[in-house]
Order: structure tokens, then C-alpha cells, then sequence
């Protein structure tokens, strides 16, 4: 339930996420390693789950992502200076609160 309840908050288009890396940059782009959930969508050939999100630094692409690895843990064994749990997490609800 909580996991559930984690997925519906962080996929909702709109919503701000930080991405693990954003504590470990040295960057002072204050919006570094952030991005606006576009959507969900499906791979039109395997309909597999896809996250669309948008950086809210540098040319501001458009990203997607398998929604499995999008809500995936961060690899602890790759990254043990991490501090965020999940590769995205919640930063807030909308780009006018930041």
C-alpha cells in the first residue's frame, strides 16, 4: 500500500522529482538533477510502462524511462555515497513551490 501510494504521488504529471545524483553534484544550478513528471506512457510495440519526465536545467529535455526502473532503488553497490533511497524521489508538488 505505501509503495502504491508512493508510485500515484511521484507519477503525477506536474510533480517535481530529484534524482539520486543531485546530493552528490557539486553543481550550483539550484535546479540540478531535478524534473517535471510529464506523464505515463506505453511503448507502443511491448506496451511496457514508460516514465516521461522534463530537466529543469540545462536544454530541458524530455526523458523516458521503463516505470520499473524509473521507481527502482538506487544501486547501492555502485553509488554507497548515495543518500536518497530510490533513484527519483518526491521534491514537491508543482515548479512554483521551488
Amino acid at each position: 500500500m505505501i509503495e502504491q501510494n508512493r508510485e500515484e504521488n511521484l507519477l503525477k504529471p506536474g510533480t517535481i522529482v530529484s534524482h539520486f545524483k543531485r546530493a552528490l553534484s557539486n553543481s550550483t544550478d539550484p535546479f540540478q538533477y531535478l524534473y517535471e513528471i510529464v506523464g505515463v506512457c506505453l511503448h507502443s510495440e511491448t506496451m511496457e510502462e514508460l516514465v516521461v519526465y522534463k530537466a529543469l536545467y540545462g536544454t530541458k529535455k524530455l526523458y523516458c524511462r521503463p516505470k520499473d526502473m524509473f521507481l527502482s532503488l538506487v544501486d547501492r553497490n555502485k553509488y554507497p555515497e548515495a543518500t536518497q533511497t530510490y533513484r527519483f524521489e518526491y521534491y514537491c508538488d508543482s515548479f512554483s513551490q521551488i
